[in-house]
Parts: C-alpha cells; sequence; structure tokens
C-alpha cells in the first residue's frame, strides 16, 4: 500500500486535536491526542516537546486571532484600548483553555513577540520602563478574568428563600442582560483611565 497523502501526525494536527480536548473537558493528554488521530502516543511525542510543547503550540493558536495591528493605532490609548479587545475575543473563544495557558511559562516565539511590540508601543507612548509590565500584567488580569466570565453562565448568582438578599436581587434584576461585557468596560475605562494617568504623572 502506499503512503497516505495526509500524514497522520504534524503540529497542526496535534495542536488542533489538544485544543478540541480542552474546548470540551478543559485538559488533554498525550495518550488522548493519539487515540483521537488513530496513532501511538510515541508517535506524537516525535513531533512535540512533551505536554509543555503542546501547551505552547496551543497558546500560540489562541493567540494567533489577536489582531496584533492594533498596536499600530495612534494615538497610544487607542492601540491599547483595541488590542485589549481583540485580546478578551481571542480568549473568550476558548476559555476552558485560559488555566493551562496561564500558569506556565510563555516561550512560545510568536507570543513572545507580540509581547515585544505591545512593550514598545507603550515604550513610545512615554511610559517609565518599571511601570510597563505591572500595566501589561493588570491588563491581561482585566482580559482574560472577562475572557472566562463570558462563558459563565448569565445567572452567577442563584437566591433562594433560605437566604434573604432583597438588595442583591434588586440590582441583579437592575444589571439586564449583557452583564460581562457592560463589566468589562468598567474595568477597561478604569484601566485606561488610570494608565493615562500615570503618563501624565510622569510628564509633569
Amino acid at each position: 500500500m502506499g503512503r497516505p497523502r495526509t500524514p497522520l501526525l504534524d503540529r497542526e494536527r496535534i495542536t488542533t486535536t489538544a485544543l478540541r480536548l480542552i474546548d470540551e473537558t478543559g485538559d488533554f493528554s498525550v495518550p488522548q491526542i493519539a487515540r483521537r488521530l488513530g496513532a501511538q502516543t510515541g508517535s506524537v511525542y516525535h513531533h512535540v516537546d512533551g505536554r509543555d510543547g503542546i501547551v505552547e503550540l496551543l497558546r500560540e493558536r489562541v493567540a494567533s486571532a489577536i489582531d496584533t495591528a492594533t498596536l499600530d493605532l495612534t494615538p497610544w490609548d487607542a492601540a491599547v484600548e483595541a488590542w485589549a479587545r481583540s485580546y478578551r475575543a481571542a480568549f473568550a473563544a476558548h476559555p476552558r483553555a485560559i488555566p493551562l495557558l496561564m500558569t506556565s511559562p510563555v516561550r512560545a516565539p510568536r507570543v513572545l513577540e507580540q509581547y515585544e511590540r505591545a512593550v514598545s508601543r507603550l515604550l513610545q507612548a512615554g511610559f517609565d520602563r518599571a511601570e510597563i509590565m505591572p500595566l501589561v500584567i493588570a491588563l491581561e488580569n482585566l482580559v482574560l478574568g472577562s475572557a472566562l466570565d463570558l462563558a459563565a453562565p448569565e445567572a452567577m448568582w442563584e437566591l433562594t428563600e433560605h437566604t434573604p438578599t432583597p438588595r442583591l436581587a434588586e440590582v441583579l434584576a437592575a444589571v439586564g442582560e449583557g452583564r460581562a461585557d457592560r463589566a468589562f468596560e468598567v474595568g477597561l475605562t478604569a484601566f485606561m483611565n488610570h494608565a493615562r494617568a500615570l503618563l501624565a504623572a510622569g510628564d509633569s
């Protein structure tokens, strides 16, 4: 028999399979990937650097949906705000991947390049070097927390007669639909206002 035209295993297929497993169950294992692809576990290891290597491939895949062109917008605050929105949308598409990706060191070259662009944009805007990583990390906390919130049930608080909470019931009824989006706007507005104030204080 001739060799199959499409190889059973390559990095793209391994990444796609791992991401599907995460979307379905919240995690993956190399044996699971092998079973899905009809291959031996050892064969998967020929294409990737173990589980950690797959995590970095997943990071690149999810982050590839972020529109890095947003970082070229002017002024700087328009760039940061647009990047944050695109970042949130990319990770909201795969919320179960967030805990896995955010608890392992970032090594993926394309993702590191994106951080380099973001940091360079803030340096060009005039931020002090010591201020930049706290800003980037704070923005990520907001973005990724909100991406998880988008995947949560719309009704996150289940009120019962056993625990009277009339005030909480009132404000929950008043918020209406789009709770996660509205909360993200509150957080992003506060972050952007703080960043602008920080830059203005440095210029004064």
